[in-house]
């Protein structure tokens, strides 16, 4: 719970939700629903607060049930599942209805035995967060040095003793003597965008056609699990199909993650392209690691600059900002050896990056099936607080 903002209750009177402190509200449209976005309303100011439409707010009969307890039954996976079959509405916009909440289920055992529940998962939660938290932390840090590293082969080169000349750019300083500088649009051949039909929130089965997401190249690496299926009923565009040696820029996305690009390290037809992301083919001054390197070095200083949207949720990149980027290069040959070096620095913090977000995913298993089990009665937690 976000208790940061404040505002006169005038502005917010109409076209909000209203709640108080010992509140329960959770997010009912997709994806936040399936996310997990939820809240015990508690250290209001005034006591009393205002969020978006799309929260559904549960008050509790107290002498009934206790509010933690009710906050950890609708964080119950069995809750989320449930609630995400029940969702009406399309694509986007589907919600959780209020029918199917106020029909749920519950086990309720005696309010007392509900606050020894919620106690004990209030602390074996907060540890396990704390964890997520940490590790999360790490994969930010080597994230940076992974750039870090990166930034230095494609704007320095692998000779520190080569003669060096000012690139012009007051960000990027002094590049190798003997690189080309040009603009992008002189070294790529073509650059396009594709489609994004309405598919199904799943992912295509061996032999589906379907359409990649924009998170598909988040972190540098592509992801075709990162896909979601196309409807039988669309007719499929063949021409959008990924091939080897595409290079994928996500052209709209959070702040932090446009720009995000990744090599297509073999053929795909039945992935097809999706219409936030570019695809840049390369001319043949540049190989394909290296132009997914350079866009990810200048085109990440020029995000910051140029990068624009309605929202700080979602911003967008034009093509011409990509292809006007001012870059430096070196031959081919160079460039393959600057790759090569590069992906052996990168490779143990690759393994690292797996690893660690692995263990988050089992932390948050853990935290999903211990709230279940609690909840459900599958462990007799009277004896453990």
């Amino acid at each position: 719970l976000d208790l940061e903002q404040n505002r006169p209750v005038a502005d917010v009177r109409i076209g909000y939700s209203y709640f108080e402190d010992g509140d329960v509200a959770f997010a009912k449209v997709t994806p936040c629903f399936e996310n997990g976005k939820g809240a015990l309303m508690r250290g209001l100011q005034k006591a009393a607060g205002f969020g978006t439409t799309e929260l559904t707010v549960l008050r509790p009969q107290f002498s009934k049930v206790d509010a933690s307890y009710l906050n950890y039954v609708v964080q119950d996976s069995r809750f989320r599942s449930l609630g995400t079959g029940a969702m009406t509405g399309a694509g986007g916009l589907k919600r959780v209805p209020d029918e199917f909440t106020r029909n749920f289920p519950v086990a309720l055992p005696l309010i007392e035995e509900q606050r020894v529940i919620a106690t004990h998962l209030e602390r074996e939660t907060t540890r396990i967060d704390g964890l997520i938290e940490k590790k999360t932390r790490f994969i930010k840090l080597l994230r940076e040095k992974r750039q870090a590293l990166i930034t230095y082969a494609v704007t320095k080169g692998l000779d520190p003793n080569v003669k060096m000349k000012d690139s012009g750019l007051e960000w990027l300083g002094k590049v190798p003597e003997h690189w080309a500088q040009a603009p992008l649009k002189r070294l790529v051949s073509s650059i396009g965008q594709g489609w994004s039909p309405e598919c199904e929130a799943r992912k295509p089965d061996r032999g589906e056609w379907g359409v990649v997401k924009v998170g598909c190249v988040n972190g540098g690496v592509f992801r075709p699990q990162e896909s979601k299926a196309l409807p039988a009923a669309i007719e499929p565009r063949p021409e959008l199909g990924l091939r080897k040696g595409d290079v994928l820029v996500s052209r709209a996305n959070t702040r932090e993650l446009v720009g995000s690009c990744a090599v297509v390290p073999q053929d795909y037809p039945h992935l097809l392209l999706c219409d936030k992301l570019y695809r840049i083919g390369c001319g043949v001054r540049v190989t394909p690691e290296f132009l997914a390197a350079l866009i990810t070095v200048y085109g990440r200083r020029a995000v910051e600059i140029e990068a624009n949207g309605a929202s700080s949720s979602m911003v967008n990149i034009a093509q011409s900002v990509i292809l006007d980027l001012l870059v430096a290069v070196p031959s081919k040959q160079e460039q393959k050896a600057i790759m090569d070096r590069a992906v052996g620095e990168t490779m143990r913090i690759e393994t690292m990056l797996v690893k660690t977000e692995r263990s988050i995913a089992l932390l948050k298993e853990r935290r999903s099936a211990l709230i279940t089990a609690a909840v459900t009665g599958q462990i007799d937690l009277r004896e453990a607080v």
